[in-house]
């Protein structure tokens, strides 16, 4: 029997309960990887492993859940801590984050909601990050990869305002990138998966019942869609595996062309816009 291409790899995948998270934790362990499934919520973990067992129904590698506030360090620490008896981390996926409904622009986002979402959406993925790091030396790994959640609006603009978690993303390709550099001689590869919208239960929350909002979304995919969480938890097992060892620093971005496309209220431009300013 071919062995996956995490075989014998330990991997922390947070926020994985669900969306990308919980499709990451079944591709990682079809492909022999431990996990431990994080996330704060835990009836949605026992619902979340009983699925995963359920897909990936013979497991000769761990599968375990342990509840984890990523805006605290404590928390993370332990969750990390959790795997020494596994032989350290070997991947470590920093995916939980929020987008808060009362997410708005300069005037009317709250302080509140600004806090609250760089405590998880940045905090957390530091936290992930040091934590991570210590693991690997503490086991003298060579080589770890560590994958953190930024996504499209830490590139470009968004369609519509939600301040506190564009900048949160920001924040999250800016720390990669330089952690990618300070630890590259050391093994330790730092790169960030950044998703365009997705048909996930996050956005579709986020979106309610505003057809206007989620227009102002879907016009942007050339493909006429979201994205599904699948298709980013694909990218993350490459991330992950060996198959990518000199990819160090990426803005992996995982759009279905969005960041590449001019697009109009009907669809894709079929050409070039004219330059109606002179």
């Amino acid at each position: 029997m071919t062995e996956g291409r995490l075989h014998g790899k330990n991997a922390i995948i947070t926020g994985a309960a669900g969306g990308i998270g919980l499709e990451t934790t079944i591709l990682f362990a079809r492909e022999g990887a431990s996990v431990l499934m994080a996330d704060i919520s835990e009836p949605a973990l026992t619902a979340a492993i009983a699925k995963v067992r359920e897909v990936v129904p013979t497991q000769d590698q761990r599968i375990e859940t342990f509840k984890c506030d990523v805006s605290s360090e404590a928390s993370v620490g332990l969750a990390v801590a959790h795997l020494d008896d596994w032989g350290g981390v070997d991947v470590m996926f920093n995916n939980a984050g929020i987008m808060h409904a009362e997410d708005a622009d300069a005037v009317d986002t709250s302080e509140k909601i600004w806090d609250l979402t760089h405590a998880i959406n940045v905090k957390g993925v530091w936290f992930g990050c040091k934590h991570a790091v210590l693991s690997l030396r503490k086991h003298g790994k060579k080589r770890g990869s560590i994958i953190n959640t930024a996504s499209v609006v830490a590139l470009l603009g968004s369609a519509t305002p939600q301040l506190a978690y564009t900048a949160s993303k920001g924040a999250v390709l800016a720390m990669t990138r330089e952690l990618a550099i300070v630890h590259a001689r050391e093994g330790f590869r730092f790169n960030a998966l950044c998703p365009a919208p997705l048909n996930t239960p996050l956005l579709q929350d986020w979106l309610g019942d505003d057809a206007d909002k989620r227009h102002r979304r879907e016009v942007h995919f050339p493909t006429g869609r979201f994205g599904e969480a699948i298709e980013q938890a694909q990218a993350v097992l490459f991330l992950a595996s060996d198959e990518s060892g000199f990819v160090n620093g990426t803005d992996f971005v995982v759009d279905g062309g969005m960041t590449r496309a001019y697009v109009t209220p009907e669809g894709p431009a079929t050409e070039a816009p004219r330059n109606l300013g002179r």
